[in-house]
């Protein structure tokens, strides 16, 4: 499948993943904002792929993300940034969500598994009452939060503030 086939409306999505699950396929639901791609995001979907047999990720809009890391963000768009993480080989599907949690499409998707990245633990995860609530499974993956898009993108502009 071509990266651009990856992406999907929640809607288009949703049928796709009925047909996953009839041939018994696990699906994993990950998330982020992804802005700015860098050796952390890689680990923490590869080791939400190792969770499940189909792995799904969601992209924050880019309200959403000025909603929850501040004005100037995100530095990519949207569609850039969903199209990054469509072209990895962990990723199967990517859909753009406009809320600030994806507890909305843990409902309408209803994965096996919602996995989240190391700088969560299960109790602080905030769809969790939604996961419980649904028979989700949360599985924190990935390495160790030593990257940021945060830091990456403030060491960019030491560099040229220099």
């Amino acid at each position: 499948m071509n990266t651009r086939e990856k992406i999907l409306s929640q809607e288009a999505l949703a049928a796709r993943l009925g047909e996953e699950r009839r041939r018994g396929r696990r699906i994993v639901l990950a998330n982020g904002c992804f802005d700015l791609l860098h050796c952390g995001h890689v680990r923490y979907l590869e080791g939400a792929r190792k969770e499940g047999d189909v792995l799904v990720v969601a992209v924050n809009s880019d309200a959403s993300e000025r909603q929850g890391k501040g004005e100037g963000r995100p530095v990519l768009a949207a569609a850039a940034r969903a199209e990054l993480v469509a072209a990895m080989a962990a990723v199967d599907y990517v859909v753009v969500f406009e809320e600030t949690d994806v507890g909305l499409l843990l409902e309408r998707l209803r994965p096996n598994v919602h996995a989240k990245g190391t700088d969560y633990t299960i109790e602080s995860v905030p769809e969790r009452a939604v996961a419980q609530r649904l028979g989700i499974r949360i599985a924190i993956v990935g390495d160790p939060k030593r990257h940021s898009s945060a830091d990456l993108i403030e060491r960019i502009r030491n560099a040229t503030d220099a």
